[in-house]
């Protein structure tokens, strides 16, 4: 039992070497009573422009009476912030099961969801076998940059497909709505595998840590280093193409290398594997369509959104916070909302197919490009997909993201842009807004690469979004897209409990790409839940 105390607002210039002094005021103690404390959650409070303040929760233990400090805050009049008992249990793993495992668990992916899972199966003994479409992190980063300079495309060493997955590209956002032990544990290994930097935010506890693609390599590259270190192997350019099993379970999986015999398999595959999807639907395997997020990218610059989040004191802001970020909802039929929102980013090529085109956002960790870019999509339900079969959301993705292909001259890759009010005017200007994209872009009407029922919601959206700002949303704001890879668009079921497929006894889904996820963080903590339960299950191979 310990003590939580919530809501402390202290200005943000306030140094965290106070926090004690403010910690023991709140709870009518003095610092040195103070035995044991951690910051559990730091938010910023943009509301009063004139004076931005840090929100702080804080997990406590003290040696005197915690009860009676409890009811002596709660009959304390204007106390700074809310005090009560807290109990939560702590991180653990189970004891190793008793099933025998005749071979090496194989983890397929190694997104957040596969290289966590692979992690702890390492750390207790059951040497997995990671595979991996795409190439190592190194290489990755090579291809990437040559493709944004105008280079071939590679099919499997992309912004979405190799080492990381596609988060290794997409900024490096830690946001996650969940909490407890083992969102904790996550961000731990994270901040142990060098994703923790001398003088940025702590990762374990700032409201919205952030990594940045250039630092998210690293991270990466020291998780697969530590599966190695505890006896798992990795193995690169080796694509899944199909998975053998029959009624009692799993027997292997064939990939682009060979046979790989195998009863428990973890796929880990990512929300953009749509072959593996094609080959899961025609061997039968229990999937079903999902609602998934469909929209645009919109970019501003920079300086307009400080001056807007930050307020009239906005430059002293930038320098002792960096540049603002900004999440916006507009009601409607179907509600448009920001998602992934880049502060001082790029707009990025998100293609993992030869002949479709979409797009996504990242930034490096400074954060220090003149724009900013956020997604600006709309959940789709399935009844708006055209068709009723499992994959009726991928097809209706295709669509639209040949037609952008086309739009943007084929295998140039160039973005279709429209200003923002010219979306909403229905008009489009002949001549080209400058954009953060890499390869060029090319003016069009972006009604033309979004479902309609997204494009109604923009349209009905972004001027809700401009009076929140008070006019400074739409001006000069330049929409790219589609963004149509925010998530996927078909769940691969699973049992609630065992975390197995009902079709195929030890196949185990996981992460985004399985539909259970939405984020870097999200997927790991359900990675190391599908772990836990192997775990528990299998005796140690």
């Amino acid at each position: 039992m310990s003590i939580r105390v919530s809501n402390l607002r202290l200005p943000v210039d306030e140094p965290e070497a106070s926090l004690p002094a403010h910690l023991a005021r709140a709870l009518g103690v003095t610092p040195p009573d103070l035995s044991r404390w951690r910051i559990v959650r730091k938010a910023l409070d943009l509301r009063d422009k004139r004076q931005l303040r840090f929100v702080y929760n804080f997990e406590v233990d003290l040696p005197a009476d915690e009860l009676e400090v409890v009811r002596r805050a709660a009959d304390r009049p204007h106390s700074p912030a809310q005090v009560e008992l807290h109990e939560e249990p702590p991180f653990a793993m189970p004891e190793p099961g008793h099933t025998p495992l005749p071979h090496r668990p194989v983890v397929v992916g190694s997104g957040p969801g596969g290289l966590v899972c692979a992690y702890f199966l390492a750390k207790h003994g059951y040497r997995p076998i990671l595979l991996e479409r795409g190439t190592k992190v190194n290489d990755r980063i090579r291809d990437v940059k040559a493709f944004d300079d105008g280079g071939e495309f590679h099919p499997e060493s992309n912004y979405l497909f190799g080492e990381g997955g596609a988060g290794t590209f997409s900024d490096g956002k830690l946001t996650c709505r969940g909490t407890g032990p083992d969102v904790i544990r996550v961000l731990e290994l994270l901040a142990e595998c060098k994703g923790q930097q001398p003088g940025r935010p702590n990762i374990l506890y700032y409201h919205r840590p952030h990594l940045g693609s250039n630092r998210l390599p690293a991270v990466v590259k020291a998780l697969r280093q530590r599966i190695e270190d505890f006896g798992g192997e990795v193995r690169f350019l080796t694509r899944v193409e199909d998975i053998d099993f029959d009624a009692a379970g799993l027997k292997g999986v064939s990939t682009s290398s060979g046979f790989t015999p195998a009863s428990v398999v973890v796929l880990a595959i990512g929300h953009s594997a749509r072959d593996t999807y094609r080959m899961l639907a025609e061997r039968r395997v229990p999937m079903a369509p999902k609602p998934f997020q469909f929209g645009v990218r919109i970019e501003h610059r920079q300086d307009v959104v400080n001056a807007v989040q930050f307020g009239p004191r906005h430059e002293q802001y930038e320098e002792l916070l960096g540049n603002a970020d900004y999440s916006l909802v507009a009601s409607g039929k179907h509600d448009l909302f920001t998602f992934c929102m880049c502060a001082g980013g790029y707009i990025i090529p998100s293609v993992s197919q030869d002949g479709y085109f979409a797009t996504n956002g990242m930034s490096l960790s400074k954060r220090d490009s003149p724009y900013a870019n956020s997604g600006l999509v709309v959940t789709v339900p399935v009844e708006e997909f055209g068709g009723t079969d499992v994959l009726a959301g991928v097809r209706l993705q295709e669509k639209y993201e040949a037609k952008a292909f086309e739009i943007g001259r084929g295998r140039e890759y160039r973005s279709p842009v429209q200003g923002a009010r010219d979306f909403v005017r229905g008009t489009v200007s002949r001549s080209a807004p400058q954009s953060s994209y890499p390869r060029g872009v090319t003016p069009y009407d972006l009604r033309e690469v979004l479902p309609p029922v997204v494009a109604e919601a923009v349209a009905h959206g972004l001027p809700q979004m401009d009076r929140r700002w008070h006019g400074r949303f739409l001006a000069d704001a330049v929409l790219a897209g589609p963004e149509s890879r925010g998530s996927s668009p078909v769940r691969i079921d699973r049992d609630n409990e065992t975390r197995e497929s009902p079709g195929v006894p030890g196949l185990y889904p996981v992460g985004e790409g399985a539909g259970y996820a939405g984020g870097i963080v999200s997927a790991a903590v359900d990675g190391l839940r599908t772990a836990r339960a192997i775990i528990a299950k299998y005796a140690v191979t």
